[in-house]
Formats: C-alpha cells, structure tokens, sequence
C-alpha cells in the first residue's frame, strides 16, 4: 500500500494535479508518458526483429514526444500541443503503415487506439474533425494498397517477426485502453465525490445563511419589541408621574388628596423602575452575554430572603404565601440568576392573584433534579397566550389591579435558567390559577 501510495504521488507530481490543470491536458500527459515508454520499448523491439527503419522512426517520434510532454507540463502551452500531437501521430502512423507491411503490420490496430486516445484530450468542438480525420486516413491508406501493393512492400523478415510484431501491438493497445478507461474512470469517480461534496457544502452553507437570515429576523424583532417597550410601556408611566407631579404643583391638595396623590405615584414609580430594571438586564444579557457562575448552593443562601421580600409586597394586597421547603436541600445554580428567576415568578403570581389569594412555594428533589413550584389561584393564562408566553412575542397584559408588565419577565426567566443548565414550564388550567415548575440540577 505504501509504495501503491509513492507511484500514485509520483503520476500526479508527473502529469499534474487538479489545481494546475484541467482532466483533459491531465489525460493528455499520460498519454504521451505512455507513448514514450511505448517508444522506448519499441525501439530496441523493433531493430532486434529486424525493422531498423521502423526503429529509428520510434526513436524520432519518442523524441517528439518528450519535447510535446514538455511544452504542454512545464511551459503550460497546452492547446497548440495538442494539434501538433495529434498531426505528427498521424504523419507517424502513415509512414508506420507503408514501412511496417501495410495491413498484414499493426498500423490499423495503433490507427483505432490513437482515434481512442484523441477523443480523450481534444475539445469538443474537434472532436468530428479528428475522427473524420482518422477514418479518412485509414481507408485513404487501405486504398492505396488495393491499388498500388507495390507501394507498401511486406518488411518482415519471417513468419515470426510478423507474429511477434502484431501480439506485441494487441498487448500495448489493451493495456493502453485498460490505463485510459481505468483512469477516466478514477478521475470520473473523483469528479463525482468532489460535486457531492461541493453540494453538500453548499447546501450546509444554506443551512448555515438560513439559521442567519433567521438569527437576523430575531434581532429584529427584539429590536421591535424595545422600540415598542420605550415608546409605550415606559413612556406611558413616565407621562402618569409627570402628570401626578403637575397635579401636585399646580393645585392645593387636602392631606387625604395628597397622601392618595402620592400613594399612586409610589406605584407607577415603582412599577416604571421594575419595568426598566427588567429591560436592562435583558438588554445587557443580549448584547454582552451572560456570565454564568454555577456553584452547589443551598435553597436557604439563595431564595430565602427573596421568598420573605415578596411575601411582604404579597401582603399589601393581602395575599397569603406559603412554603413547604427543606431550605437546607443544595442545587446546582448561579445564585443571582436563580434569584432573578424566582422573583420575577413569584411577583407574577402576586401581580395576577386577586386580593385575598394564597400563593405557595415548594420544593421537591425528583431524582437528580430539584424542582422549585410556584402555586396560585389567580385568574389562570388562556391556552393561546401559553405558547408564547416565554419569548418577546408575549404581550404585556394587567395585573388584578392594573399592575403593568413589560412583556419580559418570563422570557428572562427561561433564557436564565437554560443558562443555568435547567428547564422551565408550567400549567394552567382553566379557572384553577397557574403553576410555574423550574428544575434545577441537584447538588447531592
């Protein structure tokens, strides 16, 4: 296999690679290493069984063919090479029929393999000149010898020298024809391998401006989606307490008037400033990345003051929350991100739960998972609005008492916790509030 491998390298470094020329010119310079080596054999054959005039013209056509290998290989002229190629062929194989016996010699045999040969490496649109050429030849040649036997005198010596002569002819027709189809069929079989390749590399590179075009159409809905969040959902707000402050500053107010003035404009301040938190965060995360940094943590370091901040906002709207959770269970997470995600569900379950709703926090370790369950019986979510709940398509909706989202929370939360190596669903069945399910990998 090794020196198989070292005489296929040394017949490209001799005839060329595919990079430096076509198949055609390729073929072309087997074939006149062929025709050399050929030559080269003919040479001393045809002396040794006594044509010396033959041999000498073996000798000569050798000659030019090793200066056509080269004028084609390393001066690169390839196309004007190829006709003086298959001229003097000719010319050759005209003087071989007349000093080589004629018909009872192989000029027929080598006439049928050149015509092979030129179909080969000439262009397409010589190719019906060469093969009329050819035949006209031939049969102008066969002519002549009917006519005129005296012109193509029998040069054999014996019986012997002429069935020496013509099995030596057969052997190098056949294997040149075996090299020739053996070759056309190698390099066909390349071809074949280099376009399915080729397709398959396109086709991967569709694939691959597809997911692109696709990307880019994300980017640009997202885009939308901030356009529309600073045009309405901030500017709507920023307008209430512009309007508050006015009302405030232009008109005497009673302190009851005042202390209600004022209670709404804790509100709105409020919500504007968790809508925008929530907008820079994600923002942020879209355009510089996120750094996650995943430790074993315990559920009492990571959510249990959050759990207590929102049972207190959960309270003034006088919601009872609950928990059944061994704090002291450890899961695999990032704490800020876990933080973020909780709080915002559970701020979702405050925000649509009515007042005097209860809302309970679990914690169940299923296998290697850790299950984090947050539980209402607010006013539930329609089966169409759950299938894009988690992406920027989700509208912002109003909570029980007006409370204004951004349309972002839950998108945060699912980005967050994939990050984080877990998954995010929930249910919601018709009239029996929402449940919101996060796992996370557990830490024992």
């Amino acid at each position: 296999m090794h020196l198989l491998g070292n005489i296929n390298k040394l017949w490209i470094r001799i005839t060329g690679s595919t990079a430096e020329f076509p198949l055609e010119t390729r073929i072309f310079h087997s074939l006149c290493i062929i025709a050399i080596i050929a030559l080269g054999y003919n040479v001393p054959f045809n002396y040794i069984i006594g044509l010396p005039l033959i041999a000498l013209f073996s000798l000569i056509a050798l000659l030019v063919f090793s200066y056509l290998y080269y004028r084609s290989r390393y001066q690169r002229i390839t196309q004007s090479t190829f006709i003086i190629f298959a001229v003097i062929g000719h010319v050759l194989f005209i003087a071989n029929f007349f000093f080589n016996s004629g018909t009872n010699g192989p000029t027929d045999m080598l006439m049928g393999l050149s015509i092979l040969l030129l179909l080969c490496v000439a262009p397409k649109n010589q190719q019906k000149f060469w093969v009329f050429t050819n035949v006209l030849i031939v049969v102008a040649l066969h002519i002549i010898e009917y006519l005129y036997p005296a012109a193509v005198p029998n040069t054999y010596q014996d019986k012997q020298s002429r069935y020496f002569d013509i099995t030596s002819g057969y052997i190098v027709v056949v294997v040149v024809i075996y090299y020739t189809v053996t070759y056309l069929r190698r390099n066909y079989d390349h071809e074949k391998r280099s376009a399915s390749d080729k397709a398959t590399s396109i086709e991967h590179k569709n694939l691959q401006i597809t997911g692109q075009n696709h990307e880019l159409e994300r980017i640009n809905t997202e885009r939308n989606k901030l356009m529309s969040i600073i045009a309405h959902d901030l500017r709507s707000p920023l307008s209430n307490i512009q309007n508050y402050l006015e009302l405030v500053t232009e008109y005497e107010l009673d302190t009851d008037e005042r202390r209600m003035v004022e209670g709404d404009l804790l509100k709105v301040t409020h919500r504007t400033i968790d809508m925008l938190s929530k907008l820079l965060v994600w923002s942020k995360a879209q355009m510089d990345g996120v750094n996650v940094k995943l430790g074993h943590i315990s559920l009492r370091d990571a959510l249990y003051n959050t759990f207590e901040l929102e049972r207190s906002i959960a309270l003034k709207k006088n919601i009872t929350m609950s928990s059944e959770v061994d704090w002291d269970v450890k899961i695999v997470a990032d704490s800020d991100m876990l933080q973020l995600v909780i709080r915002n569900l559970i701020s979702n379950a405050i925000k649509f739960t009515p007042n005097g709703g209860q809302i309970s926090f679990k914690a169940r370790q299923i296998g290697r998972e850790c299950w984090l369950i947050i539980r209402d019986n607010g006013i539930g979510i329609s089966p169409e609005k759950q299938t894009e709940l988690f992406s920027l398509r989700a509208e912002s909706t109003f909570g029980t008492e007006h409370e204004k989202g951004v349309g972002l929370g839950l998108l945060l939360c699912k980005e967050f916790t994939e990050l984080q190596g877990g998954r995010i669903w929930l249910e919601s069945p018709a009239g029996e509030g929402t449940v919101f399910y996060v796992s996370m990998p557990a830490g024992n």
